[in-house]
């Protein structure tokens, strides 16, 4: 009898009508903050959603169909580390960058192809991600050395 109560319970929670994806799941990132990024010729303006949350930063521009010329997201990370960013589910491309915890892009993983799933690295120390809507870096000249302003890194 305990199977069949087990077996039948199993069945109603795995069926589609109370299955949910991750794509329904609600995340909330709270109002974007601003963000600048300086480049030897000019101050380059966005409006950032904060992922500072486990399953915020799992979420992040996934599901998204589209993406304004100045929003992006900020990923920011409680400790330093090696990180490494996929585009699965991500319908968008994005400019990936690697950002240290002085706010200085290592790395720039450029027009990152949606739905991917090969991840890209920053290959060294990190301290926060920021992803902007795909080819912005280069048309606003945007690169490595360049330096991201956002409280995150203290400025």
């Amino acid at each position: 009898m305990t199977r069949l109560i087990l077996l039948f319970a199993f069945m109603l929670f795995a069926s589609p009508a109370f299955a949910q994806t991750a794509q329904d799941d609600v995340v909330d990132f709270g109002e974007p903050q601003p963000l600048s990024i300086v480049t030897e010729t000019a101050t380059h303006d966005f409006m950032v959603e904060e992922a500072k949350t486990a399953d915020q930063q799992a979420r992040g521009m996934m599901w998204r169909d589209s993406m304004g010329e100045n929003d992006g997201m900020i990923f920011e990370f409680a400790e330093p580390k090696v990180a490494t960013i996929w585009m699965k589910n991500t319908a968008i491309s994005l400019d990936i960058l690697f950002v240290r915890s002085n706010g200085e892009i290592l790395k720039i993983e450029h027009l990152a192809q949606p739905f991917k799933e090969r991840s890209a690295s920053s290959e060294a120390v990190i301290a926060a991600v920021v992803e902007l809507k795909g080819g912005r870096a280069l048309e606003l000249g945007i690169k490595p050395g360049d330096v991201v302003k956002h409280p995150f890194f203290g400025s």
